[in-house]
């Protein structure tokens, strides 16, 4: 290990690559290299790189480099997703402004990427709470309020009473904050959104171009999106002038509709509870609102209601039914009003169990009566007791009813989606300010575009403190303005935007980020975009990807760019956890990045992140070795040092067998990386290692020109994974030039033909022979081969239970 010093590698090689600039990416017109863009998801500057860091980056990097070898000129950007909550509420426990833990943490990690030697190009750096960068949200922001996508309206929101802030129904999971993990309540405010409903079938639609995702991610997204076919029908209510819509996607089973449900927090059960029934009303509304979506939705939770005092009439059968409001219907499904068919929906049965409402089966499943067992038969089936449908099959019998329902004027068909518009209003102050003006005479008025940025106010400390509003509305110097348009007064907005607008077309302005004619140069994102492999966490499936998606398809319609979706391939990286547990405080389990890379320097730890698995596996720390990469990449060093061949001697007089090898690694490790089989690429790394060292050892010597063919081909592939060792070991040879840029090597078909294949025989699960086999032998002759083999006999006694082969290379005997 004495030849070995990574601290002292780390320091020379940081150095030669920051006057270098190796990883910058060309913008001259004259390359002819294909451009390749290769992107992570940025970081937040919370502290220093932890484990997770660790891992995706080092997973990104493989790929960067991998394409700067093949010979295209790379794009591999970084920056700092550096507004929200965190850094807002660190300065209030610290009586100062985010700006100054921010951008102390920015550096921080900086160094620290520097340190851990990731290809980026540093010029391209970007945070997002730039007044530079968030400029071009306002801009944006004003672009989509002029076309109509953004808007304000009052209702129900989702209300976090720890952070005291909106979110965004994608930032709500199983009911709690999924920042801080507080229970959401539900409140009434006016708040800004993003019209993402008008893509919904966009997103969907265009989710055949994403190839190269993940088919549990595109899962989620549909999921999320949730698209649903069905019909709208107008149910009239006594009282009420205007009929109500409700959305069903079981049109076929309207003749079963014994009652009608609103939600409870809806503005219509406000709106036609009688005088009579307001007090239970009321009160029943005010225990709802403690309540989370996803308790109101539980199927365990015992279903409450109250009777309005009204009734509705049923369309089809002319039945007059109760009216109830309910906390199993959600006043932003549909149009928060359901019909309840319960002989067919469990909730609605459990509902009408508990206060003795009709059952109606009109869909002959086979089953019993719900009526009597208390579960509803929501299959398909023959329809019955449902006049025109009676003995129609269940799409037989939505395609009739919708053609009923529109000739006689009380429905359509329909198609509906889970998704909402995005909720971007945040009551906070460490965010994007929100470019837009109140009038008493003009309303809405976009601040101008020559007015932009609108910066944020000198706010810290204490004045930062969650109140239930924006702390911008304290800075009353900056709130009061005049009215461009009228030049009364006015005042500005002072909510903040969601930080995952900043997120939602970062990746553009890393073509050109010094444009300051627009958010980006249209040209440059032509040259460069959409990014040919993006890199992060499955947590941002939902928020983080479906925004983005949103925000590309918006700017094509604008002309700013000429695709429709920003991130052809997707990769998804583990967690790192300890001992089967994630890490964390509480558990006392966590492994901190810095002490790891200190104690066995980075390449190792880099190793060991891409070793332990496939991508998108977990990777427990407790059950790796960086301890053991590092001599695997001391005795790698050592092979690179002692090869001894001048450099550009020809190879053909090199020792064949270790040649064989040579390229055989060659050839599978492309085939490994391409394929993102990056765990299995390093074990061929080592396996070519030992081959050299016991070439050196025990066979030609170390002057053999096979011996130098290993060692450079080692050098350049563990690049992609040890870059300062492998940066040492082209010195070493002779080589000059960035080992990063030398060039992928190229396998000789010649030498990849295999005269044999040596064959382990195992017997119980221990190996007991090795067999020299052809590469083409069937599974028949070398079970045949092991069976009759002298070494196996011995552990025999009669036939075996089973055998096992895998040819060409395993047979398992279990005796």
């Amino acid at each position: 290990m004495s030849e070995y010093d990574p601290q002292a590698l780390q320091a020379k090689w940081q150095q030669r690559w920051e006057e270098q600039e190796p990883y910058r990416a060309s913008e001259d017109a004259a390359d002819p290299r294909e451009r390749r863009y290769m992107l992570d998801m940025f970081p937040y500057p919370s502290g220093d790189l932890h484990m997770g860091h660790g891992e995706v980056f080092a997973i990104g990097d493989v790929v960067a480099r991998y394409w700067m070898q093949q010979g295209y000129n790379v794009l591999h950007p970084i920056g700092w997703d550096s507004f929200g909550l965190p850094a807002e509420n660190a300065a209030i426990k610290r009586n100062a402004h985010p700006a100054e833990w921010t951008y102390a943490n920015i550096e921080t990690q900086a160094n620290s990427f520097q340190r851990y030697g990731i290809s980026f190009d540093w010029s391209r750096r970007l945070h997002t709470s730039d007044p530079e960068y968030y400029r071009w949200n306002q801009w944006l922001f004003i672009r989509f309020f002029e076309r109509g996508l953004a808007y304000r309206k009052g209702g129900l929101v989702n209300w976090c009473p720890n952070d005291q802030t909106v979110l965004a129904n994608e930032q709500v999971v199983a009911g709690k904050c999924e920042r801080c993990g507080a229970d959401v309540i539900r409140r009434e405010l006016t708040q800004w959104y993003f019209k993402i409903t008008d893509y919904a079938q966009r997103l969907l639609d265009d989710m055949q171009q994403l190839t190269g995702w993940p088919e549990r991610l595109l899962t989620m997204q549909r999921n999320w999106i949730g698209r649903s076919e069905g019909a709208d029908v107008l149910f009239e209510i006594e009282g009420r002038e205007e009929p109500v819509h409700v959305y069903t996607t079981r049109p076929d089973t309207l003749y079963g509709a014994t009652f009608f449900v609103v939600a409870v927090d809806a503005a219509l059960a406000d709106e036609i509870v009688t005088d009579e029934q307001r007090p239970a009303f009321e009160a029943y509304r005010a225990e709802v609102a403690k309540l989370s979506d996803i308790e109101r939705l539980s199927t365990d939770k015992e279903k409450t209601g109250v009777f309005l005092g009204r009734h509705a009439v049923n369309p089809v059968s002319g039945e007059r039914i109760p009216v109830w409001a309910a906390d199993y219907v959600l006043s932003d499904y549909g149009h928060g009003a359901i019909m309840a068919v319960p002989a067919h929906d469990q909730r609605d049965l459990d509902f009408a169990r508990k206060f003795e409402l009709p059952v109606q089966v009109v869909v002959h499943t086979g089953l019993a009566d719900p009526g009597e067992t208390g579960e509803a038969t929501p299959g398909e089936g023959t329809l019955v007791n449902s006049g025109p449908l009676d003995g129609l099959t269940k799409a037989e019998a939505i395609s009739k009813i919708i053609e009923i329902l529109e000739v006689e004027g009380r429905g359509t068909g329909a198609v509906n989606f889970r998704l909402r518009d995005w909720l971007l209003s945040r009551q906070r102050f460490w965010g994007t300010p929100i470019p837009i003006i109140h009038c008493a005479d003009c309303g809405e008025v976009p601040v101008p575009d020559e007015q932009l940025p609108v910066t944020l106010p000198d706010l810290r400390g204490e004045a930062l403190a969650p109140k239930g509003v924006s702390p911008l509305a304290s800075a009353t110097e900056w709130v009061n303005v005049e009215c461009p348009k009228c030049g009364g007064p006015a005042k500005r907005d002072t909510d903040t935007m969601d930080t995952f607008v900043d997120s939602s077309w970062y990746y553009l302005r890393y073509t050109s980020p010094g444009y300051t004619d627009g958010p980006f140069d249209p040209e440059q994102v032509r040259k460069w975009g959409p990014i040919d492999q993006y890199v992060g966490g499955i947590e941002h499936a939902v928020l983080h990807l479906l925004y983005s998606r949103f925000f590309t398809k918006v700017l094509h319609d604008m002309g700013m760019v000429d695709f429709t979706e920003p991130f052809l391939r997707m990769l998804n990286q583990g967690q790192v956890i300890n001992g089967g547990k994630a890490m964390s405080k509480s558990l006392g389990n966590g492994i901190d990045l810095g002490q790891q890379i200190d104690a066995f320097g980075v390449d190792a730890v880099r190793l060991t992140m891409i070793f332990a698995g496939p991508p998108e596996d977990d990777i427990d720390w407790a059950d790796v070795s960086p301890a053991a990469s590092q001599k695997f990449l001391a005795r790698a060093l050592r092979v690179m040092s002692e090869a001894s061949a001048e450099p550009g001697v020809p190879f053909e007089g090199g020792d064949t067998e270790l040649r064989k090898a040579t390229h055989r690694t060659i050839d599978e490790v492309t085939k490994l990386v391409e394929s993102q089989r990056f765990n299995v690429a390093v074990a061929r790394m080592m396996e070519l290692t030992s081959a050299a060292r016991k070439a050196i050892d025990s066979g030609p010597g170390a002057a053999d020109p096979a011996v130098r063919e290993a060692a450079e081909s080692l050098a350049v592939m563990l690049s992609l994974v040890a870059p300062y060792v492998a940066e040492e070991g082209w010195e070493r040879l002779g080589r000059t030039g960035p080992v990063a840029v030398a060039g992928w090597p190229v396998a000789d078909p010649a030498l990849l033909v295999q005269e044999s294949v040596t064959c382990v025989v195992q017997v119980a699960g221990k190996v007991r022979d090795r067999l020299e086999v052809a590469p083409d032998i069937s599974e028949d002759e070398l079970r045949a081969l092991a069976l009759a083999s002298d070494k196996v006999a011995g552990y025999l006694q009669g036939a075996p239970r089973k055998v096992i082969v895998r040819a060409p290379k395993l047979v398992n005997i279990v005796p």
